[in-house]
């Protein structure tokens, strides 16, 4: 950890100095204690960036912060107008999605995801993985939605942004209605997860499958069970995900292997193993995605990156950095998803080759859309006629 001291002199460094951000984040006033973050993602719990106040817990000298409390996990309900979300990014294979859920209990340090807390005035830190809301009447709005006369069908994706089977769906089980939801009208569905919980709706997803209207994408981001124990300490081991792997694909539901996030110098090396490992468990797609720091998770993961691997920090944030046009991140279509340069190249080649040798795809077939019965009802004013 960089002492005090050190940064206050670095603060009056000039103003080109690369060290100054990455040095800003180890201050050690901001940092939650350990013992209240245990179990948890960030070491930080940052305001968001749409307050006017910043504030942070620091120790007044009377002990004040022995009296804090662990962070716990914490749900409120949150009512939507709609189910579904669209998006016309150009470099995703969807138009549509749903999110049970706000927020995100696996924790993981590199979500991209973790910004939108900002919109509800909370951390995109510790907020993110502790307080989180969920949306128990989306599968209602779903089938009101689906039930319109004008509605067109496309394949919707879960999990695009936070993980529908994070640990509070055993208790919630908002997906498993949604999937209800999308068997009864037969619906196709995408889903991506990191969660082996995703086994327990088995039964609804492989009749869905045998019609050819679901698949899912399992994300393996590391085989390291120490690695992944610190980068996403509450999702699934790398060995659950690979049995929910060949538990899919043993009851014939298409099942993709993403290696997502690649992050240069801490997991790239094992991105033959781990397709290796995902098409052993019977997997026959495949993708990967670069890492992606947009706002705030870029001092969040720098933060972790400098905790828990100091002697790599410097090797990678300056490959990131070199696959981002010299910036922690690069959100231009097209190159957020991949990088560009020599790095991001070669990447692109292993995984190319490797996915080659193993006969595996990057997109299977696409899902059905011709076989959907309208939902009738669904809080809908029918026809007259």
């Amino acid at each position: 950890m960089i002492e005090l001291s050190r940064l206050r002199q670095v603060a009056f460094a000039p103003a080109h100095t690369p060290d100054i951000a990455d040095a800003l984040v180890t201050a050690s006033g901001l940092r939650i204690d350990a013992d209240r973050r245990r179990g948890r993602g960030a070491g930080l719990n940052p305001s968001g960036r749409f307050e006017e106040e910043r504030r942070e817990a620091f120790d007044d000298g009377w002990q004040s912060l022995e009296d804090l409390e662990p962070f716990k996990t914490e749900v409120q309900v949150e009512k939507p107008k709609t189910a579904i979300t669209r998006n016309e990014s150009p470099d995703l294979p969807f138009d549509r999605s749903i999110n049970p859920y706000r927020g995100c209990e696996h924790g993981c340090i590199y979500c991209f995801a973790r910004p939108t807390h900002s919109f509800m005035g909370l951390s995109p830190g510790l907020d993110f993985e502790a307080k989180l809301f969920a949306k128990p009447d989306v599968p209602k709005l779903l089938e009101r939605e689906l039930s319109k006369a004008d509605y067109k069908v496309r394949a919707i994706a879960i999990g695009t942004n936070t993980d529908p089977y994070q640990p509070i769906e055993r208790e919630w089980r908002i997906m498993r209605q949604i999937l209800e939801v999308l068997q009864k009208a037969n619906h196709p569905v995408a889903i991506v997860t990191k969660s082996a919980l995703i086994t327990r709706d088995i039964d609804i997803l492989s009749e869905m499958a045998a019609k050819g209207l679901a698949k899912v994408g399992i994300s393996v981001t590391t085989l390291d069970r120490k690695l992944a124990r610190s980068m996403e300490p509450r999702a699934s081991t790398p060995t659950k995900r690979l049995e929910a792997i060949k538990a899919l694909t043993d009851a014939g539901i298409p099942t993709a292997v993403m290696v997502a996030p690649i992050v240069p110098a801490l997991n790239d090396h094992e991105i033959e193993r781990i397709l290796d490992a995902g098409h052993a468990a019977g997997a026959t797609e495949a993708s990967y995605v670069l890492l992606r720091l947009p706002l705030e998770v870029s001092p969040l993961f720098r933060d972790w990156l400098l905790q828990n691997y100091p002697n790599r920090y410097r090797h990678v944030m300056s490959l990131v950095r070199s696959m981002r046009g010299g910036k922690d991140y690069d959100a231009e279509f097209g190159k957020r998803m991949k990088g560009a340069g020599p790095y991001a190249w070669q990447i692109s080649r292993r995984f190319e080759m490797a996915t080659k040798r193993l006969g595996m795809v990057k997109r299977g077939l696409p899902l059905r859309d011709d076989l959907f019965i309208r939902p009738n009802g669904g809080g809908i004013q029918l026809s007259l006629l």
